[in-house]
C-alpha cells in the first residue's frame, strides 16, 4: 500500500541521542537512532503519516534539552514531506533472512523458512518496531537464547512492537505470553506475526501504558519481563516492573546505547533488582538482571 509519511530528524551529541528519541516519540508513528559509537553526532529520525505540530516539537525538545542538562542551543529539527511510495514493500525489500543464536528470522515475502535446529521466526514489521536487525533487539534474542534451558510460565513483552520478542518466548517455554505496547498499531502487528507464527493462542497483545494497566495484575506476577524501549521511559518504569516481577524472576532490558545503562541499572537496582549479564552490540547495551 502506498503511504504518503512526514519525515523529523535532527543531530545530536551521542549521549542525548535517546533523550530526544523519547521527545520524538509522542509525535512520530515510529522513531530510530543513527550513528556511530566513536562519534560525537547521532542523528535521531522519526516518521509520521501527518505533519508534526512544530510548535509543541519545539516545546518538546526545549525540555529534552533541559533534561540533558546541556548549555547548548536547542538542535532545530529538519521536517519533510516525503512522497507517496509503497513503504512497506520496499521495507520488505531490505529484510533478508538471517539468524541469532538459535533463531532464525524471515519475512512472509521469502520462500525459505527456518532450517532444522532453528527457531524461526516470522516477522513482517509493518508500521511498527521490530525486525530484529536492530542491536537492541538482537542482544534481547540472545538473552532469551541463553536463557532458555530455564522454565518461565508467565512471560511479559513490555513494549512489543511487531511481537518478535513475545513470539520468541512463546515458541521457547511453549508458554502464555502477554505482549503490551502503548501503540494501537504495534498491537495490531503483533497479533497478526503472532497468527504468522502458529503462536496466536499463547500470544495476547494488549495495549497498555505502564505496569499499571487493567489486566495486568490478574496476569502477574511475572517470571519473565522483556522491557525493549527507550533509556527514558524504561528508568521511569523500574518500581513498576519490579512490582510485576516475581521473587527469582528475570528482567531483560534493552533499547538505549550503552552509555545510557548507567542510569537504567541505577534504577532498577533502586528498586531492588541485581544484574546478571550485560550485552553489548554496536555500541547498544542489554541488560539481564534479577530480582
Amino acid at each position: 500500500m502506498a503511504d504518503s509519511l512526514w519525515r523529523t530528524s535532527i543531530d545530536v551529541a551521542a549521549g542525548d541521542a535517546s533523550v530526544f528519541g523519547a521527545a520524538l516519540e509522542p509525535f512520530c508513528e515510529a522513531v530510530a537512532l543513527f550513528g556511530d559509537e566513536d562519534d560525537g553526532t547521532w542523528r535521531v529520525e522519526g516518521l509520521s503519516r501527518n505533519e508534526p505540530d512544530r510548535a509543541a516539537l519545539g516545546i518538546a525538545l526545549a525540555l529534552a534539552l533541559a533534561a540533558a542538562c546541556h548549555g547548548v542551543p536547542r538542535p532545530e529539527p529538519r521536517i519533510e514531506h516525503l512522497a507517496s511510495r509503497d513503504w512497506l514493500a520496499e521495507n520488505l525489500a531490505r529484510f533478508p533472512s538471517f539468524g541469532i543464536g538459535r533463531f532464525f528470522i524471515y519475512g512472509s515475502h521469502l520462500a525459505e523458512r527456518a532450517p532444522a535446529g532453528r527457531i524461526g521466526l516470522l516477522v513482517d514489521p509493518g508500521t511498527a518496531f521490530g525486525s530484529g536487525r536492530h542491536a537492541s533487539t538482537a542482544g534481547c534474542l540472545i538473552a532469551l537464547d541463553d536463557l532458555s534451558r530455564r522454565r518461565f510460565r508467565r512471560p511479559l513483552d513490555m513494549g512489543c512492537g511487531s511481537g518478535i520478542l513475545a513470539i520468541a518466548m512463546a515458541k521457547l517455554w511453549r508458554a502464555p505470553v502477554l505482549a503490551a505496547d502503548v501503540d494501537g498499531e504495534a498491537v495490531v502487528v503483533t497479533r497478526r506475526n503472532a497468527r504468522l507464527n502458529g503462536v496466536g493462542d499463547r500470544v495476547r497483545a494488549v495495549r497498555a501504558d505502564g505496569y499499571q494497566a487493567p489486566g495486568f495484575g490478574a496476569a502477574g506476577p511475572f517470571d519473565l519481563i522483556v522491557c525493549n524501549i527507550l533509556a527514558r521511559p524504561i528508568k521511569r518504569m523500574a518500581a513498576g516492573l519490579a512490582g510485576g516481577l516475581q521473587p527469582g524472576g528475570v528482567a531483560v532490558l534493552s533499547g538505549f546505547l550503552a552509555r545510557d545503562a548507567g542510569g537504567v541499572l541505577f534504577a532498577h537496582r533502586a528498586a531492588g533488582l541485581r544484574l546478571v549479564r550485560r550485552i553489548t552490540i554496536d555500541g547498544w547495551r542489554t541488560l539481564v538482571l534479577t530480582r
